[in-house]
């Protein structure tokens, strides 16, 4: 079988490693089109997005009234959450209970980020502590079923957790700092897998996991996006989609406010999604997550086209400091580093591979979609 020539979009710097990505006769991509046609006519950052985000604030203050919080805010200490809880506060008047989710990972600097927002803005902040055992034995399982997402038990405990407190305290909003501005771009399937496919996860902890995971917070798709938004009424609302953002100036903003500090790259307040992001992807399965960030920032007008290429120049990962890296990563996990590198050179397995619902969550993703009522990653 002969391979595809290789191919890079001219508006984007989507290229032919992103298996989701195609290119009509003149070279440009399915992802660039999607943007025109159907983000951007749904997308309103502008007078009317403000005028329809303070209706819904009302609507949350409303009915919060009497309470001590009137929504709940999952924050990361990435710029999006930061820039959203800072916004919401500071131009919305909101009062929201700051909640963290600790699954090992934390980087110094994100923890720092958050207590400097927490503690100026004087808000409360909630942290829920994911027992390690589980979530290291749950992280081991995927390492050992040779997929690409090996990122799952930190999202979905991170998704899991919100949704079971706002339920529990009946807290009936929850915002989250997804947006279009930085995610318009979507991540392919094949490398990011639905973290809340509950029958892909028990296969693969059935088949690699070595403890019982008795605390570990599953949550299955259809139980937060369906159960809990329209039978318990838990709303989710990315507030950055409407209104103006833009991460550099985010990203000044909140270093002269409150001492925020910048990430090399989006994600990297975990040092797992750091070395997920920057090594394992690109290093194991050739796929590049830059590229989709840097097309997000293209298509909404926050770098040039050559800006992005200049960037991809750059490798990846600090080829100095991945052994440091390894090490650590390793360390954390309880294993050696020949363990680990052993898992980098073991066949490659993807969804496919595993019992899952990938037919079904790809049919509801399309009707729904198609009705404009949701979309993966950060729009609508």
């Amino acid at each position: 079988m002969s391979i595809p020539p290789y191919r890079i979009c001219v508006k984007t710097v989507m290229d032919s490693s992103d298996p989701g990505t195609t290119f009509d006769e003149s070279n440009i991509c399915n992802h660039y089109w999607d943007f025109q046609n159907t983000v951007q006519p749904n997308w309103h950052p502008d007078k009317q997005g403000r005028q329809e985000l303070e209706r819904r604030v009302d609507e949350i203050k409303k009915s919060a009234k009497g309470r001590d919080f009137d929504c709940l805010v999952g924050l990361s200490g990435g710029v999006d959450s930061s820039y959203m809880l800072h916004t919401m506060v500071k131009e919305f008047g909101l009062r929201p209970l700051v909640f963290h989710v600790d699954g090992g990972w934390n980087s110094e600097l994100a923890v720092h980020n958050i207590h400097v927002l927490v503690d100026k803005l004087g808000l409360d902040l909630y942290t829920e502590v994911i027992n390690w055992e589980e979530m290291r034995d749950f992280q081991l399982a995927m390492f050992k079923s040779g997929v690409p997402h090996i990122d799952i038990p930190q999202d979905h405990a991170f998704i899991a957790v919100l949704y079971n407190f706002a339920e529990k305290y009946k807290i009936s909003t929850i915002l989250n700092g997804g947006n279009i501005a930085t995610e318009c771009v979507m991540m392919p399937g094949k490398y990011y897998y639905w973290g809340t496919d509950m029958v892909h996860i028990r296969d693969i902890l059935a088949r690699y996991g070595t403890i019982p995971m008795q605390t570990y917070p599953f949550s299955s798709v259809f139980r937060h996006k369906l159960y809990l938004r329209y039978i318990k009424g838990v709303k989710v609302l990315k507030p950055l989609n409407y209104i103006p953002y833009t991460k550099q100036l985010a990203f000044e903003m909140l270093s002269k406010e409150y001492g925020w500090k910048p990430y090399p790259q989006k994600h990297f307040e975990s040092r797992f999604t750091r070395f997920y992001e920057s090594y394992w992807l690109p290093a194991r399965f050739g796929f590049d997550v830059r590229r989709n960030q840097l097309s997000s920032l293209i298509l909404t007008g926050q770098i040039t086209r050559d800006q992005a290429l200049i960037e991809l120049q750059k490798p990846p990962y600090d080829p100095v400091a991945i052994t440091q890296e390894f090490e650590y990563i390793a360390t954390k996990l309880g294993i050696s580093t020949d363990e680990l590198r052993h898992y980098q050179e073991i066949p490659k397995k993807f969804y496919w591979d595993y019992r899952s619902q990938h037919k079904l969550l790809t049919m509801i993703e399309k009707v729904v979609s198609a009705l404009r009522l949701a979309r993966r990653g950060g729009a609508f």
